[in-house]
C-alpha cells in the first residue's frame, strides 16, 4: 500500500542517522537536509547528542509520533523497531535501507516476514528492505548520489535494484534527463514495481503527473498486474520503457518441440512488453536514451534530416537510422539550392546537411530553419555539433536552444564534446534540454521506440472459435503427453484453423483408398515417434499406390510406430506457429517462417495470448524474413490476412485450454490465396 505518509510525510525519523556522511545513516540525513525537506526531521542515535545540526534522540521511545521512519540499523533490530514505531508512535510508512533479509538467508526471510506482518497489522506502507530509498520532490530519502534535477514533468523511475538505480541515474544526469521520482523497491516485500505502477495509474492526473516511466525489473511477480496498469498508463498518454534483467529458463523439462527449444521466459517477457506497449531496453545507456527521447515531442513519421559540421558522425547516424528502419531521405529542389547558397562553398545539403567544420552558428540556425519550414518530407531534425577545441560553442548552443523552442518538428541535439566543451554542454542542459552524445545509441533507441506497438485491446477474438467444443475435447483427454493426430485435428478445427486433408490408420488399404480420393501426390508420416524426420518417418511426393504401400510397410517397422498418416501434398511458403505455456504469464505464441528460419536462424516473433489482429500483424511485420512473406524478387507474397487470422484463432484456443503446455504447427503452407496447417503437435499436461 502507498499512502500519504510515504509520499508527503509531515515528519520523518531516521533510525541510525549519524554524522558520518560516508555511511548510509549519515548520507540519508545529508540528502534530506540538502534536499530542502520542509517537515520535521528527527534522528535516533544512542551515541550522538546532535546529528548534522539536528538534536538527536538516544532512544526511539523518546520520539514524538511521526509519519515516516527510515531504518538504517542491523537487520536483526528492524522487526522490533517496526512493531514499536507502528504501535506506539503511529508511524504509517517505513523505508528500510538495511540488508540481510530474504535476499540472503531463511532467517533473514523470517525477519522480513515479521516486518511485513506488523505493517499489514497497522496499515503501514513499506519500501524495502534492502534498498537505497525513495526520492521525490517532497523528500530525498536516499543515501546515494547523484541526486538528479527534480521537477513535475520529469521521469518517474522505478528500480528493483538499488545499485543499478544509482548507475542508471549517473547515465541519465549526464544526458540532462530530469526526474519526478525515483523508487528503489529492494526486496519489494510489500510494494513491488507492479504496485507502484498501479498507484501511478489509479492516481494519474494528465495535468500534474509525469508522463514518462522508466523501469528496471529483475522479477515480474505479477505479469497480469504489470500488463494492466502499464497498458492503462500508456493509453492515458504516458510512455514507458523497461529493462528486464535475467532471462533464465523457468522450466526444467527438456524441450521436445521447436517451440520448446526456442521459447523461454524471455520470450514471455518480450511478448508481455509488446502487448503492453512497453519499449524494451537492454542496457542503462539505452534506457536513459529512450527516456530522453520520451521528453521530446513525438515523431509523426520516419523521415529524419541530419544537420552536421562533421561528415563521419553524419554517415554513421545515417547507417544506424537506416538499419533500424528509419529514413534519411535525399533533399533536393529549389529550397535545397537556396539553403546551399547561404552556406560556405563545399557544403552539402543532400542529407546529411554538412555545413562544414567552419560553419557558423548563424548557418546552423539557417539549416535548421529550412528543415523545419521548407522541407515537407522531413519529420525530425538531428543536429550534430561539437568542437576540436578551437572555438567555444556558447553561441552555437544558444542558437540550438532557440530553435528547439521554436521548431514545429522535434530536434535531437547530439553534442559529443562532453570534455572539450563541457561548460557549454552544461549550460545547454541547464536550460532544460537533453543531450544525445552518441549518434548511434540515439538511432538504436529511436528505432526501438518506433517499432514498439501501441497497447493491445483487452477483448478476446471469439468469432469462429467453438469454446465449448474445445473444452469438451480437452476434458476427454486422459493423461499427459502428446495427443493423437485426430485430437489435434479436432482442436484446430474447433478453433477454425484449416488443416490439410489427412487420414491416420494402421490399415494399408484404408490409406490407399483415401489417397485415391484426395489425389496424388501425397505425403506419408509415421505416427508414434515424436521426431518423425529423425527416424525416417516422413516420405514426400508419393505419386503411386505401389509407392505408398512400400512406405507404409517400411514405416510400420519403425520403433514405437502404431499407425501412418497420409496427407494431400501441397506446395507453398513454409510458415511456423508455436506456443508454450509459461507459469504466471500464460501462453507465449511464436510465429515465423518455417524450415531453416525457425530451426537454425530462430527468426521468430512472440506475443502473449490472447492476441488481437493488430498484435498478430505486428508480430508478422517484425520478422527479419518479412520480405519473403510480403513477396520478393517477383515472387507472389502469401495471404498475410489468413496467417494473422490463424495466429489470433490459435491464441484464443490457448486462452481456453491452459492444459496445452507446448504446441507446434510446422509447417503451415501458404500462398497468395490460403494458409493451411500441414503438421501439428500438441503436448497436454493436466494437474
Amino acid at each position: 500500500m502507498i499512502n500519504q505518509q510515504l509520499l508527503q510525510p509531515e515528519s520523518i525519523v531516521v533510525i541510525g542517522g549519524s554524522n558520518n556522511v560516508h555511511k548510509p545513516g549519515g548520507a540519508i540525513v545529508r540528502n534530506l537536509i540538502s534536499g530542502g525537506y520542509q517537515g520535521t526531521l528527527r534522528i535516533v542515535n544512542p551515541k550522538e547528542d546532535e546529528v548534522q545540526g539536528i538534536k538527536a534522540f538516544h532512544d526511539a521511545k523518546e520520539v514524538p509520533p511521526t509519519d515516516l521512519a527510515i531504518l538504517v540499523v542491523a537487520a536483526k533490530f528492524c522487526p522490533d523497531y517496526v512493531e514499536f514505531l507502528a504501535k506506539e508512535k503511529q508511524v504509517r510508512a517505513f523505508i528500510i535501507i538495511s540488508a540481510g533479509f530474504g535476499e540472503e538467508t531463511k532467517a533473514g526471510a523470517a525477519l522480513e516476514q515479521r516486518i511485513l506482518d506488523s505493517c499489514e497489522k497497522y496499515g503501514a506502507a513499506l519500501i524495502g528492505p534492502n534498498c537505497i530509498g525513495l526520492l521525490n520532490r517532497w523528500h530525498h530519502s536516499v543515501f546515494t548520489k547523484p541526486i538528479p534535477n527534480l521537477n513535475p514533468r520529469g521521469v518517474d523511475f522505478i528500480s528493483g535494484s538499488g545499485a543499478t538505480a544509482v548507475f542508471i541515474l549517473e547515465s541519465a544526469v549526464i544526458k540532462g534527463l530530469q526526474f519526478n521520482s525515483v523508487w528503489s523497491i529492494g526486496n519489494g516485500k510489500q510494494i513491488g514495481i507492479e504496485d507502484v505502477l498501479q498507484y501511478m495509474d489509479e492516481n494519474f492526473d494528465p495535468q500534474t503527473s509525469s508522463h514518462v516511466k522508466l523501469l528496471y525489473i529483475e522479477n515480474i511477480s505479477n505479469p497480469d498486474k504489470l500488463l494492466f496498469h502499464a497498458s492503462s498508463l500508456i493509453r492515458k498518454g504516458c510512455r514507458i520503457a523497461a529493462i528486464k534483467a535475467g532471462s533464465s529458463e523457468s522450466g526444467s523439462r527438456a524441450a521436445s518441440s521447436h517451440t520448446g527449444a526456442i521459447a523461454s521466459s524471455d520470450s514471455a517477457v518480450e511478448a508481455l512488453f509488446r502487448k503492453a506497449g512497453i519499449v524494451r531496453c537492454f542496457s542503462r545507456e539505452e534506457l536513459t536514451t529512450v527516456g530522453c527521447i520520451f521528453t521530446l515531442p513525438k515523431m509523426t513519421g520516419k523521415n529524419v534530416a541530419i544537420v552536421t559540421h562533421a561528415g563521419g558522425p553524419g554517415v554513421m547516424l545515417t547507417d544506424a537510422l537506416s538499419k533500424g528502419g528509419m529514413n534519411v531521405p535525399p533533399i533536393s529542389g529549389s529550397a535545397a539550392e537556396e539553403l546551399k547558397s547561404q552556406l560556405f562553398p563545399g557544403s552539402s545539403v543532400a542529407n546529411p546537411i554538412d555545413i562544414l567544420a567552419t560553419g557558423t552558428p548563424e548557418q546552423l540556425g539557417i539549416a535548421i530553419d529550412y528543415c523545419d519550414k521548407h522541407f515537407d518530407n522531413i519529420d525530425a531534425i538531428m543536429v550534430i555539433f561539437g568542437t576540436p577545441g578551437l572555438v567555444q560553442l556558447y553561441e552555437a548552443y544558444d542558437v540550438l536552444h532557440k530553435k528547439i523552442l521554436e521548431s514545429r518538428k522535434p530536434i535531437f541535439p547530439i553534442l559529443p564534446s562532453l570534455h572539450t566543451a563541457g561548460p557549454e554542454v552544461e549550460e545547454f542542459l541547464k536550460k532544460g534540454h537533453v543531450n544525445f552524445s552518441d549518434e548511434v545509441t540515439l538511432a538504436t533507441a529511436l528505432s526501438q521506440i518506433m517499432k514498439t506497438p501501441l497497447p493491445a485491446p483487452p477483448e478476446i477474438e471469439l468469432f469462429g472459435v467453438d469454446v465449448p467444443r474445445i473444452r469438451e475435447i480437452i476434458s476427454g483427454i486422459k493423461g499427459n503427453g502428446y495427443i493423437e493426430p485426430h485430437l489435434v485435428h479436432q482442436l484446430l478445427a474447433s478453433a477454425g484453423i484449416p488443416m490439410v486433408p489427412e487420414m491416420v490408420a494402421a490399415n494399408k488399404e484404408e490409406l490407399i483408398d483415401f489417397a485415391r480420393k484426395v489425389g496424388y501426390p501425397v505425403v506419408a508420416k509415421v505416427v508414434g515417434p515424436v521426431h518423425k524426420s529423425d527416424v525416417g518417418g516422413v516420405a514426400l511426393n508419393i505419386r503411386t499406390e505401389e509407392h505408398l504401400a512400400l512406405e507404409f510397410d517400411r514405416m510400420m517397422k519403425i520403433k514405437d510406430a502404431h499407425a501412418v498418416m497420409v496427407q494431400k501434398m501441397l506446395s507453398g511458403t513454409e510458415l511456423f506457429i508455436g506456443a508454450k505455456y509459461e507459469p504466471r504469464f500464460g501462453h507465449t505464441v511464436l510465429c515465423g517462417l518455417g524450415g531453416i528460419f525457425v530451426e537454425v536462424l530462430k527468426d521468430v516473433s512472440s506475443g502473449l495470448a490472447p492476441l488481437s489482429y493488430a498484435e498478430a500483424y505486428s508480430m508478422i511485420h517484425s520478422l527479419r524474413g518479412y520480405k519473403i512473406i510480403k513477396g520478393t524478387r517477383g515472387q507472389q507474397g502469401i495471404n498475410e490476412q489468413k496467417y494473422a487470422e490463424i495466429i489470433v484463432r490459435l491464441s484464443t484456443l490457448l486462452r481456453f485450454a491452459t492444459e496445452i503446455k507446448e504446441m507446434d504447427i510446422n509447417p503451415l503452407l501458404a500462398d497468395e490465396r490460403d494458409v493451411i496447417a500441414v503438421d501439428a503437435r500438441i503436448l497436454i499436461e493436466k494437474n
